[in-house]
């Protein structure tokens, strides 16, 4: 099967192709098999990318996707607001089926949006039900991603095991229970479960305050041995310069979510800082009731914000870096001869940036979801002509509503901005 994507501007975000004024990408067996100004292919489906910006699909590091219903009911809470309406007041009445549905739709708005690779946080483990629907809604949506198990309680590891036996590739990674908000012993014990079972890790560490460990969880974690290359922090908002380097000693990672932090008041963002320590990170959204759902937003706030940033470093967030911390940079993140053929098209001619002058500085700074034309993942086409493929979107729309409808009366809440915890 070869597919030569052909006559489009080629952002290949690998530093030995470059940026391509006009390129063909030749797709073969779900696997890039050429980059070029132009290919001489027989044989081959071509689609015709002129007018379109080619580049690799989104990587989203940090999603909690389970919460999709209640997209923009907490538009402008606070953390303590969010954390009290989504953990205290709503997951108490999430049944596996709205975690299905949650997942589902979000995965298929992230895939919409272009994120071809997507790390789902999950932390709604109230039941093995909840987990498991949540494991399945991924599954049924188009692309790749990771079943973050951020399970609580005493004791998880029984439910760790049953899952990883479930997912036993490279499709899962362990949601630690600190060391913010637990014991580093805790922290210690999961991230020996982790290494066990071949599972990367990734914490929530953010300047709310209220950590158990002062103001250096970070470096409780470097002296007991708990940092490696598998190691992402959420966020990182509020942690020194030097725990900055000792996440880049262990070659650990970063997930930063501009609007979800800058809203939530979790301090200054921390790009700058970790470029300057030796950290490349990675952009995430977090959760949907707050902010939108695509890396285009993500990506502005974060230029606008941290204003010494250049434009291509801030799509390589996006991209390769974020296929750097999910442990997949030698599968995606870049248009590679032998990675998988994970890519985008944007519509170059849409007004909103037409007409393309430098292409990283343009979709960083204008762009957005309405621009993606075509969605290809492991060579596969699941969104052509702006329209998802093989999706009865009205009947998971009418799902949802009832889901979310459902909840809300359950929790005694309105979903219609008035609700404030």
């Amino acid at each position: 099967m070869k597919t030569l994507v052909q006559g489009g501007v080629v952002l290949s975000m690998d530093p030995a192709v470059g940026t391509l004024p006009r390129g063909d990408v030749l797709i073969e067996d779900g696997r890039i098999a050429a980059v070029a100004p132009a290919l001489d292919v027989g044989g081959a489906e071509v689609v015709d990318a002129t007018g379109k910006l080619v580049l690799p699909g989104f990587v989203d590091t940090h999603r909690h996707t389970w919460q999709t219903a209640f997209r923009g009911v907490g538009a402008g809470w606070t953390f303590d607001q969010y954390r009290t309406a989504v953990h205290g007041t709503l997951k108490p009445h999430y049944r596996p089926e709205d975690v299905y549905l949650g997942n589902l739709l979000g995965r298929l708005e992230a895939l919409s949006s272009g994120v071809t690779t997507m790390l789902d946080w999950f932390h709604c483990a109230t039941a093995p039900e909840n987990a498991d629907a949540a494991i399945a809604g991924l599954h049924d949506a188009p692309g790749h991603s990771i079943f973050c198990y951020g399970a609580d309680g005493p004791d998880v590891e029984p439910e760790i095991r049953r899952v990883r036996n479930l997912l036993p590739g490279d499709d899962m990674a362990l949601g630690l229970r600190g060391p913010v908000m637990s014991t580093m012993d805790e922290t210690a014990a999961d991230v020996a479960l982790a290494r066990e079972l071949g599972l990367p890790v990734s914490t929530h560490v953010h300047g709310t305050g209220g950590w158990r460990h002062g103001d250096r969880p970070i470096a409780g974690m470097a002296e007991r041995g708990l940092l490696d290359d598998r190691t992402t922090i959420v966020h990182g908002n509020g942690l020194s310069d030097d725990q900055l380097a000792m996440l880049a000693d262990a070659g650990a990672s970063v997930s930063i979510s501009p609007d979800v932090e800058l809203k939530m008041g979790f301090e200054p963002l921390v790009a700058g800082r970790a470029l300057a320590a030796g950290l490349r990170p990675s952009l995430s959204i977090d959760d949907c009731p707050s902010a939108g759902g695509d890396l285009f937003g993500a990506m502005r706030t974060l230029f606008a914000v941290e204003r010494g940033i250049p434009a291509r470093d801030v799509l390589g967030f996006a991209t390769l870096d974020g296929a750097r911390t999910c442990g997949r940079e030698a599968q995606t993140g870049s248009l590679t001869v032998g990675k998988d053929a994970d890519l985008v098209l944007l519509d170059a001619d849409d007004l909103s940036v037409f007409p393309v002058g430098d292409p990283a500085g343009t979709l960083v700074s204008a762009g957005h979801p309405g621009l993606v034309d075509s969605v290809f993942v492991a060579g596969e086409a699941v969104k052509r002509d702006g329209r998802l493929l093989g999706v009865d979107l009205p009947a998971l729309r009418a799902r949802l509503r009832e889901s979310r409808d459902r909840i809300a009366a359950a929790a005694g809440i309105a979903v219609d901005g008035s609700w404030v915890p």
